[in-house]
């Protein structure tokens, strides 16, 4: 019991108008292996290495402990991607490095699966998300960072009303190399596409 109970990520579902966002659940290992595996070619680049049993059972299991112990710290929250009509699973997104006391902050990383890439799914995820953030958790700063070369990563960011900050070398190690990465921001304060405040946050765990 115990051990299922570990599995067991809290946090609440986030309704947006094509998609919505949920916590993952052990269920969700055979679309989430099937998606990452048809998109790899996709997302490597973009990601850091994956190990050689990246995409079985037993490696999501210990994924499902890690996101599971995160939430319950306060240290991070996941998010699988849906979409709303037929429960699709499109990407993800996690919540990170969260900082609480004078900074109050955290970072933010996402994936979409290839056949889902440039539909404006993870544009309307990021701002279904948005607002728990500066809402529910009280978050001040919510940072993200990408590749220079991923143009398709910075013009989302932008759209989502995240400012570029700075430029830090060799930043996070990706797909086996130290890379340089653009370092963007959103403050609570900032303005935000209007529509972000229609999503609603239900069903928490």
């Amino acid at each position: 019991m115990l051990d299922r109970l570990s599995l067991i990520v809290p946090g609440p579902v986030l309704d947006s108008t094509r998609i919505y966002l949920r916590p993952p659940q052990l269920s969700d290992w055979t679309n989430w292996a099937r998606l990452r595996a048809e998109s790899r070619e996709f997302l490597t680049p973009w990601e850091p290495t994956w190990p050689a049993d990246a995409l079985s059972r037993s490696a999501f299991r210990r994924r499902m402990k890690r996101y599971a112990q995160d939430a319950r710290d306060d240290a991070g929250y996941a998010f699988f991607i849906f979409d709303r009509e037929a429960s699709t699973l499109l990407g993800g997104i996690t919540l990170s490095n969260l900082r609480r006391g004078v900074t109050q902050a955290c970072a933010t990383g996402y994936w979409i699966g290839k056949p889902f890439a440039r539909s404006g799914y993870m544009h309307e995820a990021l701002c279904a998300m948005i607002p728990w953030v500066f809402g529910e958790l009280g978050m001040h700063r919510l940072e993200a960072a990408c590749l220079p070369q991923n143009q398709p990563s910075q013009d989302l960011l932008r759209k989502c009303g995240f400012t570029e900050e700075g430029y830090a070398r060799e930043y996070l190690c990706i797909n086996g190399a130290w890379r340089d990465h653009l370092l963007f921001a959103l403050l609570n304060s900032d303005p935000r596409p209007t529509y972000t405040e229609k999503a609603i946050a239900t069903k928490r765990s």
